[in-house]
């Protein structure tokens, strides 16, 4: 990654941008409408890198251009005429074929997949002492905060709640029981109930431990825009998991990799790209798992 100019550190570091941001995370702000002239180009871009990661509307005011655009140009907020610089990913009625789709899945799953959730419990609580279930916190959709439901794969004492170490191959502190369920993704099946309680939707971005880390770096410190992945609900499975960007992520490049995935879907979505990467995720278990430990 190449350095930024010092025009665009300190435009980043400004503070109404930051608080701005933390407003919209908070509020149910849908529309942010900027007023600035097309020929502030360093403040409009430093702008719309801040912006860009929240799950709101942006527009451009277009009355203080000078620039003339044809009307099929501009869409109109009231009789301001603005210009689109980002949609929401998912509006309107796509929010409801979305919500649809993810509990009609979370059901038929839980009741088709209920014998191996039952017996991966029994397996676990038989071969070391402690609790079926782990709970850690994640980021949600705007950052928002949530606790997730996995099998737990570790040993009691050993349960890393921060994930401020990742898990590695051989690692000690997964059980044998854990180490067969994290590689089938077994593990994960709880999160349904997630999904069932409105936190997770069955596809999207993978909900990230808070203190995970690629090269000793957070992977928020390691990836610009990072938080954009939050954007939608986080998902069970998603299109850098079928792609084979699953498991351990020890560098950059493979950080970088789940999060430009993770973007491509969320430029890209589609009730058909879900239930395409749906009836991919067993294949993919099978076939590209080589990085799950």
């Amino acid at each position: 990654m190449t350095a930024r100019p010092k025009w665009w550190r300190d435009a980043q570091n400004w503070a109404p941008w930051r608080m701005l941001v933390e407003f919209a995370r908070r509020t149910t702000v849908d529309l942010v409408i900027v007023s600035m002239p097309l020929s502030a180009e360093k403040r409009v871009l430093a702008m719309l890198t801040q912006l860009w990661v929240l799950p709101v509307d942006i527009r451009l005011s277009a009355h203080m251009s000078t620039l003339k655009f044809t009307s099929k140009a501009y869409s109109y907020v009231g009789d301001l005429a603005v210009l689109d610089m980002a949609d929401r990913p998912i509006s309107d009625w796509n929010l409801v074929f979305k919500w649809v789709f993810d509990k009609v899945v979370a059901i038929t799953a839980l009741i088709l997949l209920s014998p191996i959730m039952i017996a991966a419990a029994i397996a676990i609580k038989l071969e070391s002492p402690g609790p079926v279930f782990f709970r850690q916190n994640r980021h949600g959709f705007n950052n928002e905060l949530i606790k997730i439901f996995k099998f737990r794969s570790m040993r009691t004492d050993m349960t890393d709640e921060s994930a401020s170490k990742l898990v590695t191959k051989d690692d000690p502190r997964v059980t044998r029981v854990g180490k067969f369920i994290r590689r089938t993704s077994i593990d994960e099946l709880p999160q349904l109930f997630n999904v069932l309680k409105g936190e997770l939707s069955i596809v999207g971005p993978r909900p990230h431990a808070l203190q995970a880390k690629a090269a000793n770096q957070l992977y928020y410190e390691a990836v610009e825009g990072y938080f954009a992945r939050h954007r939608v609900k986080p998902g069970m499975t998603g299109w850098a998991q079928i792609n084979g960007w699953r498991g351990e992520t020890d560098t950059i490049d493979k950080i970088m990799q789940r999060v430009n995935h993770d973007l491509y879907y969320i430029e890209h979505w589609s009730i058909l790209l879900d239930m395409y990467i749906v009836v991919m995720t067993p294949l993919s278990l099978v076939s590209k798992n080589e990085n799950a430990y």
